[in-house]
This record gives structure tokens, sequence and C-alpha cells, in this order.
């Protein structure tokens, strides 16, 4: 994704740097199992009256929970950066969420912010049919004729190269879709900069509406391939089960951790002591990775 990003970027001629950084930190706040996950968590944290949401979690872990310096708390990282964390992929009302009132919530992000979502979209949409492909969970032929953005691009390659591996011609047909999105990106932003007569980055924040993003038929053919992830992929019977037992997992281990004092490592337990037990908990699990979790549900219950 960040490699996406750096590229989109330098074609638009904005800062590589800044829309890296983006790229890289963008996934940060999400905890275990990704998605459903966080949707566990901000029903646990909604249970005391809180909430959770990866993005803010996110700012919270670059501002806050990370101890890099004795004269201030988190890291010194740039304001566009922390800006562009939790506004990449929303706008926040401050009525709604005053503690962000720093970051100009009533201004349009820069464009290298502007462009992370739609950046994340090519990279995972494509990833995760690889993925799935590799998992066995992936019937070719069905993906063709069902996504015309795939069938478009696999069919001038199994033309030129009928008796290739498959999985090589795959790969070919991808990179072209992969290579269609981050291009239409590139042009439709572009196109929307030169039609708002924007020249500068104040000029950007105060656009109507965002620039960067895919023309309509580029959306639509995106949407498309999401929409046969989910029918034929995040909802089959392999991923959901796995995904509704690693979520149980993740439960149980909150309940564990709140309940039972000195639970957690020292320096969580220490948090602990000056704040709310439940988001210091939760901190602690948003952290970990999928394997991490799994392996602390299994030392302490066995299963």
């Amino acid at each position: 994704m960040a490699q996406i990003a750096r590229t989109v970027a330098a074609a638009l001629g904005l800062n590589t740097e800044l829309a890296e950084a983006l790229a890289l930190v963008h996934d940060i706040g999400h905890p275990p199992f990704g998605h459903a996950g966080e949707r566990k968590l901000d029903e646990l944290m909604s249970a005391h009256g809180g909430r959770f949401n990866h993005n803010l979690h996110a700012l919270r872990i670059v501002e806050h929970f990370e101890q890099r310096y004795l004269d201030f708390p988190g890291l010194n990282l740039t304001f566009e950066v922390r800006e562009g964390i939790i506004k990449h992929s929303r706008d926040y009302s401050e009525a709604e969420f005053p503690q962000l009132r720093e970051y100009l919530l009533d201004l349009r992000p820069p464009l290298e912010a502007q462009l992370i979502d739609w950046v994340d979209e090519i990279a995972y949409n494509t990833a995760d049919i690889d993925d799935a492909l590799e998992a066995g969970l992936l019937d070719l032929e069905v993906l063709c004729n069902e996504v015309p953005l795939f069938g478009a691009a696999y069919a001038p390659v199994e033309a030129a190269h009928p008796d290739a591996r498959e999985k090589l011609k795959f790969n070919e047909a991808l990179k072209h879709v992969l290579d269609s999105l981050a291009t239409d990106l590139i042009e439709s932003t572009q196109k929307r900069v030169l039609a708002y007569r924007v020249s500068s980055t104040e000029d950007v924040r105060r656009a109507p509406k965002r620039l960067a993003g895919f023309s309509e038929e580029a959306a639509a053919s995106n949407k498309g391939l999401k929409r046969f992830l989910f029918a034929h992929i995040y909802n089959h019977p392999a991923i959901t089960e796995d995904r509704d037992r690693s979520t149980k997992y993740l439960e149980g281990l909150f309940s564990y951790y709140l309940e039972k004092p000195s639970s957690m490592p020292a320096s969580y337990e220490e948090f602990a002591r000056t704040g709310p037990r439940h988001v210091i908990v939760c901190d602690y699990i948003a952290g970990m990775t999928d394997q991490f979790l799994l392996r602390q549900h299994r030392e302490r219950f066995g299963d």
C-alpha cells in the first residue's frame, strides 16, 4: 500500500513522504481480526459508555500511548500526519468530537490524506483476491464472469499465453487491474483539481468536496469487485466460522483482563492505575496481533 501511495502522490506532484507516512500509519489502530475485531471492541466499549474506532485509536497511540520522550507523551509527528490519521476516510464534527477541534474539522484534509482510503481500496481488494486464490477459496472462471474489471484484464492475457500456468496468468491480470485502478485514481483526481482551479493546499482544504477519488466508471468497477469479495470470500463459511470464533476469544480475553487485577503486563497495569481499566484493556488487546491473541487465549483458557 505504501508504494502505491507514493507512486500516486508522485504522479500528482504531491508530498510523497507524507503520503507514504500516512499509508504506513494507516493500519496501526487496527485491532486483531481487522474490522470484525473493531466491531467487537466497539461493542465491548459501548457497554462502558465508550467507543472504539481504529482511526481515533491510531491517533491515541501516536499522541498519548506510545512513550518515547520525557517532555511529552506520544510521538513527535507532524500536524499533517496526525491530521491525516483521523481525516483520511471521513469528516468529523466538532460538536460530536470536541477533543479533535485542533484538527481543522471544518476544512478538508490535504490531497495526500484524501488519497489514502482509495489507495487502501486498491491494495487490499487486489491482495484479498490473490489471498483467496492461494487459499483455494476462489473460482477463477466465476471471478472473470462476475467481475468485468478482472475478466477484461484476464481475457487478453489468456489469449496471448493460453498454455501458461494459470497462477501466472492470474498474476498478470491482477497487475493490470491494480494498474487500471491506480491510473484512474491519478487521472480523476487531477481532473477535479483542474476543474476546481486548485493551486495550493489551502484551496484543497476549502474545496466544496473531497477531490481525490475514482471516476464514476472505476468506482462502479471497484464496487463490483468489492461485492464479489463479500459474496464469495468474506462471507465464505470457512472465513465466517473462523472470524466468529476469533472475536469470541477476543471478548473472553477482554473480560478476563478487566476482571482480573495484575493480569496484563506491568506497563499496562501501571496505566490502569491512573485511567479507566476498560480503556487500558482495550489498548492492550487492540495492540495484539491475531496470533498473539489466540496464544494468550489458549494459555488462559486452554482452547
